[in-house]
């Protein structure tokens, strides 16, 4: 019996390519009926902006070889049989150890990583020249239970002021769930702790700003129903889905750029692989000229120190990370009570 496959034609720097897809009418979101070929050429039609926003970065690829139901993986190592014009690079990870991750540089490559039943690209923000140094400031705004995207929006809101107070122009996405990313483009000249406890000064302050609705509590049980400002995703070797990258979920939604201008009246909802081909014609990128600006995080660098002075110290890192420098007791806080 014949495999069933076909090839699609994608446009890039380089020219066409003629990426191959076994089993394109494998369905992958079944609510909505989008199969593998839909996904790939989903991935050609935004394929652009897509790599501005993710490309030239090292990618974590988030596989479902059955569909959104069924078995995931994660490839941080290139897949076998990776096209002789694709690229990885070599990253380091928090355990010291190194290995070569995927790049992509093209159309081509995210619509070959579809072949591989990639879902979700969850690039790095760094690139690949400079994996240790960090081009962005990302703060991922993840409503807890009780609270919704809409409340994501306020804090949002007062985060892009603390950023510009601090000299700093910030953009945003929607996550493709309930929460939002909100990101700024730094320059490349920052250790990853470095920008982690900028962002943690950030957070600090948006919390001060908005107690009732905002928290950097680390442990779920303190955090209530607030929105939590996860400054742990400014760490090395911790991604979130990229921009324009499709989410495993039901109906098949985006992690969208918007606008400042949109925040207040859009919902995750709107954004969706039928939808962001003809958001992107009509509407833009709202990041294309995201990089034209890098900024400095000495400001917010410096307002860490003041908090440092005042007491407030490091915060609690990853469980998957060694015990770092200054980090707190891993003990939630319910149990270090019983201790006591």
């Amino acid at each position: 019996m014949a495999r069933e496959e076909t090839t699609l034609t994608v446009p890039g720097p380089q020219g066409d390519r003629e990426i191959r897809i076994s089993s394109p009418g494998r369905v992958l979101w079944p609510r909505p009926g989008i199969t593998k070929l839909d996904l790939a050429r989903y991935m050609a039609d935004v394929g652009e902006a897509f790599i501005r926003a993710n490309g030239d970065r090292p990618v974590s690829l988030e596989r479902f070889p059955a569909g959104i139901e069924g078995e995931v993986f994660f490839s941080k190592n290139p897949p076998r049989g990776m096209p002789e014009w694709m690229r990885g690079v070599t990253v380091t990870y928090p355990s010291a150890r190194s290995h070569p991750q995927v790049v992509l540089d093209e159309p081509a490559a995210a619509v070959w990583a579809v072949q591989m039943n990639t879902v979700v690209f969850h690039p790095w923000p760094s690139r690949a020249e400079n994996t240790d140094n960090p081009d962005q400031l990302r703060i991922d705004l993840d409503p807890q239970p009780g609270t919704d995207f809409d409340d994501a929006v306020p804090a949002a809101l007062e985060l892009r002021a603390i950023l510009a107070e601090a000299g700093l122009e910030g953009y945003i996405k929607t996550s493709g769930n309930r929460g939002i990313h909100l990101f700024a483009p730094i320059r490349a000249e920052y250790e990853f702790q470095d920008v982690r406890h900028a962002v943690i000064a950030a957070a600090r302050e948006v919390e001060r700003r908005m107690p009732e609705k905002v928290t950097t509590a680390w442990w779920k049980e303190e955090r209530g129903r607030r929105v939590f400002v996860d400054f742990n995703q400014a760490n090395r070797d911790r991604t979130m889905a990229g921009a324009y990258s499709p989410r495993a979920l039901p109906d098949a939604p985006v992690s969208c750029p918007v606008s400042w201008d949109e925040l207040e009246r859009v919902h995750p909802a709107d954004f969706t692989i039928a939808t962001i081909p003809q958001r992107l014609r009509t509407v833009g990128d709202p990041w294309a000229d995201m990089y034209a600006r890098p900024g400095s995080i000495d400001v917010l660098l410096g307002w860490w120190e003041r908090d440092l002075a005042n007491g407030l110290g490091e915060l609690p890192f990853p469980p998957d990370y060694p015990k770092m420098p200054g980090e707190p007791p891993r003990v939630q806080p319910s149990r270090a009570r019983r201790k006591d």
